[in-house]
């Protein structure tokens, strides 16, 4: 039989990495994060990381792994998490995938083939200096005009993304990853999916905000510039981490990049759907309610005694 590898799925502030966090002391599972932004050391408190105390219970890949201004893309992630799956199953254990990107999860689910294109600073500066004179939806339109697809994909407020894709684009003549899988994936993936209601969401996050800044967030970003790490770093663009600097720059009172900051993870959810949609036969959607992870143990425990794939697997 195959391998096993269990996914948790949706949109931020649904409670994934707690979720995560109970299946794997009850299975004896341990978590690869699907995140662009934890795998960066000293971004702890704006990107959710799970606590040391956390880390120490359960064991943890691909997070604090790099420092904010080391170049790290899809494919870098994609070799990365190919080795911790091959590590977590040699030592007999679950490995458990958990995060909010939801490109990174599935470029592992549904085994994507990336081509390794590393950045291309002169052209980079290029398209940054255009973007600052023109717009981002300047350079947007470019990306729907080549690559429809990829352009569907991208967040078109997102300069640091759309310049990426046309980056790639330039280079390989296509933007979007050939996501083709020429051969079937050798695990079977079990993917749960974290629901709440829309209101009860953006709620969560704002709690989730307001516990950061008083957690320490401006504090953790004056740090991360003291140490000499630019705010105009591809890693300090994440939401959370711009307003901070904008704020510590002059540019934003504290309360309007709060403000900013809920608005912004708002409008993240909701293109997290785009990844995660309702009504994606593969994912298990779940309630996050207080029995969630009872529940969730007992789809995971049946999968893993099935001889045969359930129904919302990815599978060849």
């Amino acid at each position: 039989m195959p391998p096993k590898l269990i996914a948790i799925v949706g949109p931020t502030a649904s409670g994934k990495s707690a979720l995560a966090l109970a299946l794997a002391t009850r299975l004896e599972g341990e978590i690869i994060g699907a995140d662009s932004r934890q795998v960066y050391i000293g971004m702890d408190i704006g990107t959710a990381k799970p606590t040391l105390e956390q880390r120490n219970a359960v064991p943890h890949h691909l997070v604090n792994i790099l420092p904010p201004d080391e170049p790290f893309s899809l494919g870098d992630w994609l070799t990365l998490a190919r080795r911790a799956l091959d590590d977590i199953w040699r030592r007999g254990k679950l490995p458990i995938l958990v995060g909010g990107s939801g490109q990174y999860v599935w470029a592992l689910l549904e085994n994507w083939l990336v081509p390794q294109v590393p950045p291309q600073p002169e052209l980079r500066r290029q398209m940054e200096e255009r973007a600052a004179l023109e717009g981002v939806p300047s350079l947007y339109s470019d990306l729907e005009r080549l690559d429809p697809e990829a352009a569907s994909r991208v967040d078109r407020r997102n300069p640091r993304r759309v310049i990426r894709a046309l980056e790639v684009f330039y280079a390989i003549g296509r933007a979007r990853p050939n996501c083709t899988v020429k051969e079937a994936p050798p695990w079977d993936a079990l993917v749960l999916g974290l629901k709440v209601e829309r209101k009860d969401l953006y709620d969560r996050i704002d709690a989730r905000i307001d516990s950061m800044i008083a957690s320490g967030l401006i504090e953790e970003v004056k740090q991360l510039i003291a140490f000499g790490y630019s705010p105009t770093l591809p890693a300090l663009s994440g939401i959370g981490y711009k307003e901070a600097c904008s704020y510590l720059g002059g540019e934003l009172t504290l309360d309007q990049a709060i403000a900013s900051m809920k608005t912004e993870t708002h409008r993240f959810v909701r293109h997290q759907n785009n990844w995660f949609k309702p009504d994606d036969p593969r994912i298990h959607w779940l309630n996050t309610d207080a029995a969630v992870a009872s529940r969730a143990a007992l789809l995971v425990e049946g999968f893993l005694a099935a001889r045969q794939p359930l129904e919302k697997v990815v599978s060849a």
